[in-house]
């Protein structure tokens, strides 16, 4: 996803312009960095998995600690090295939602689960800022004003650890709803939805995309607007549940807005 977002954001900013060479460096540096973030959580999470998801890589016995940090180390160090290929700027990108990662899984799920919320729809937005950084060597407002789209993925990052309450009681993990409780957490998750469609209009009022964007991404914004609203009125787990999942399966609306702003 991480990859893919950064590709949309290089063609919305080159117009629908297709470089494969750089795209294809793009995806691949974005997909191992990600990849070797899933692969050392696993290694930090080998002990709460034992007891909530005995079936992981690890707690299954299919990978040992030390072949998940190898693997883990090999992911990070080839997305740099084609990051380096890119610019420096890339790299430098890449290096620190490498630190940010490994700090998230190491220390910051361990102490605070709503900050971890924010430091992933953080490492999200910046899949946003590589795409520019990687086709003008630069950062700015343009690319900026597609990463605040992320207040979404937090708001669904809140709903998830809703859906995972026993478990992560079980393994101590301090999230949201253990400290304020499952509804309060759920209304938390509708503001960031409702902050994710303040800051959607963004991109086309600085002009980074054109006016095809603007019928899918209103499409998605009433889908955030009803489930949020729901979550309002029933923050129940079961609402919970079924606005997590709507909003879930309507996210493919993000890239066809991208793609539609592109080109149109």
């Amino acid at each position: 996803m991480t990859g893919g977002l950064s590709i949309l954001t290089a063609l919305v900013l080159l117009k629908g312009v297709f470089d494969f060479e750089v795209y294809l460096k793009i995806f691949v540096s974005m997909a191992f960095i990600a990849s070797g973030g899933f692969a050392i959580n696993d290694y930090f999470d080998k002990k709460s998995d034992a007891i909530v998801k005995p079936d992981r890589p690890i707690p299954s016995g299919a990978i040992s600690s030390l072949q998940a940090i190898i693997t883990s180390a090999g992911f990070f160090f080839t997305g740099l090295v084609v990051a380096f290929l890119l610019n420096i700027l890339c790299f430098g990108i890449l290096l620190v939602d490498t630190l940010l990662l490994i700090f998230y899984s190491a220390v910051l799920k361990r102490r605070s689960g709503f900050l971890s919320n924010m430091l992933v729809g953080a490492l999200i937005g910046t899949s946003f800022l590589y795409g520019e950084a990687a086709v003008f060597n630069m950062i700015s407002v343009a690319s900026f004003s597609l990463s605040l789209s992320s207040f979404g993925s937090i708001g669904g990052n809140v709903l998830r650890d809703i859906l995972s309450l026993e478990g992560d009681a079980k393994v101590g993990y301090p999230t949201l709803p253990q400290r304020i409780g499952p509804n309060s957490s759920a209304k938390t998750g509708a503001v960031f939805f409702l902050l994710s469609v303040l800051c959607s209009p963004l991109p086309y009022i600085v002009g980074v995309v054109n006016f095809g964007y603007l019928f899918p991404i209103a499409l998605w914004n009433c889908i955030l607007i009803y489930s949020a609203l729901s979550i309002f009125r029933k923050p129940n787990l079961s609402n919970v549940k079924k606005q997590e999942r709507i909003v879930t399966m309507a996210m493919i609306l993000l890239p066809v807005a991208l793609v539609a702003g592109a080109y149109t």
